[in-house]
C-alpha cells in the first residue's frame, strides 16, 4: 500500500553532474561484457560535485545521459535548441558531455544496436541512492529487473541500472563527492522528472520503498493518477498514470528542461529536425508544457517556469 503524506511545500529543482557512459548499453538492450568495455577505459570525467561535499539528497533526479544511434544528429539538435556546448571524453570516443554556460547538463552516448537489440533511443534518468547494493537487494526484492552494475569508478561513485516492475528503465548512483544542491533550474537545464506507468499506485510505492519518498496526490478532475514523490521537503518527481488507451505505450521516465516560451521552442524543434509528440499546453502550475522528440526519436519534455510562479505544490 502507498503512504502519502502531505508536505508543507515543495519545490521543482535542479540537477547537474556527470556520470561514466558504460551503463547506458542497457538502455539499447545490451548486457554482455562488450556493451560494458568502457568500465575499463581511462575516462577524464569530473566528480558529479567539484569540491566534493557532505551534501546528499536521497532520491533526487542527479543527472539524465541520451543513449543515441546517432550522436552526428543529436548534437546540432540541442546545440539549436538550448545552445548546449559538447566536449569529447577521453578514453570513449562515443561519449561527450554537454555543457551550458561552462556547467554540465547531460552527457551524450552513441550505442548503436544490433537488429535483435533494437530499441528506442532514450534520456537514462539517474536518482541519488545512498546505498547502491542495498538499492539493488531492495528493488530486485519488489519486482525490478537488473541491467547493468552495480559498478564502481574513479571519482565518481558506485551504480547501477534497473528496469521498474512496470518496465521503466531508471539508474541509481551513490555519488562519493555529494550531489549537487536544491536550487531552480536555468533556462536550457533538467528541471523535472516524470514516471509514466500502466499502475501509478503501484509504481510509487516501488519508488517509495527503494528511496523512502513522501508520497501524495495532486487533485484531479479526470480518472488518471498524478502522485508526487518528495524527499527533504522538496519534489522530486512526478508519477503519472497512461492513458486507458495507451496499451502499445511503454512505461518510461520523462525529463524536462526548462524554456521561457514552451510554444517557441517547440517550434524551433520541428525545424530543427525533430517532432513534437505532445503540443504546448497549460500545465496546472500555470505555465505550458510540451513533449518532444528529438531527430534520432528520443522523447523529452519542456517546461516553463517563470520567476514568478510559485515553487510549492497545492497543500
Amino acid at each position: 500500500m502507498t503512504v502519502r503524506t502531505m508536505m508543507s511545500h515543495t519545490r521543482h529543482v535542479r540537477c547537474r553532474g556527470v556520470y561514466l557512459p558504460a551503463v547506458c548499453a542497457a538502455l539499447m538492450g545490451a548486457a554482455g561484457a562488450a556493451d560494458v568495455r568502457a568500465a575499463s577505459l581511462p575516462f577524464n570525467l569530473p566528480p558529479l560535485v567539484q569540491g566534493a561535499s557532505a551534501e546528499h539528497h536521497k532520491g533526487k533526479v542527479i543527472w539524465v545521459d541520451l543513449v543515441t544511434p546517432d550522436m552526428a544528429r543529436a548534437e546540432p539538435f540541442y546545440a539549436g535548441l538550448f545552445g548546449w556546448k559538447f566536449d569529447a571524453v577521453v578514453g570513449d570516443p562515443n561519449y561527450v558531455i554537454a555543457s551550458l554556460d561552462g556547467q554540465a547538463v547531460g552527457g551524450l552516448y552513441q550505442k548503436t544496436p544490433t537488429p535483435n537489440q533494437a530499441r528506442q533511443p532514450a534520456w537514462l534518468t539517474f536518482i541519488a541512492a545512498s546505498d547502491v547494493d542495498a538499492a539493488r537487494r531492495l528493488a530486485l526484492a519488489h519486482g525490478a529487473k537488473l541491467l547493468s552494475g552495480p559498478k564502481s569508478y574513479p571519482q565518481r561513485g558506485r551504480q547501477a541500472v534497473f528496469a521498474d516492475p512496470d518496465g521503466a528503465v531508471f539508474a541509481v548512483l551513490a555519488s562519493s563527492s555529494g550531489d549537487p544542491p536544491d536550487f531552480l533550474a536555468a533556462p536550457g537545464e533538467w528541471i523535472w522528472s516524470s514516471l509514466l506507468a500502466h499502475d501509478a499506485d503501484r509504481e510509487a510505492a516501488f519508488y517509495q520503498t527503494l528511496f523512502g519518498y513522501d508520497v501524495f496526490d495532486l487533485p484531479n478532475d479526470g480518472p488518471l493518477e498524478h502522485l508526487i514523490l518528495s524527499s527533504d521537503d522538496f519534489a522530486r518527481v512526478g508519477v503519472n498514470s497512461l492513458p486507458n488507451d495507451s496499451a502499445r505505450r511503454h512505461p518510461h521516465w520523462l525529463n524536462f528542461v526548462r524554456v521561457l516560451d514552451a510554444a517557441d521552442t517547440a517550434a524551433r524543434a520541428a525545424t530543427l529536425g525533430g517532432r513534437v509528440l505532445v503540443e504546448p499546453r497549460l500545465d496546472r502550475h500555470g505555465g505550458r508544457v510540451a513533449v518532444i522528440a528529438d531527430p534520432t526519436g528520443a522523447p523529452f519534455g519542456i517546461m516553463e517556469w517563470s520567476q514568478s510562479d510559485t515553487q510549492q505544490e497545492p497543500k
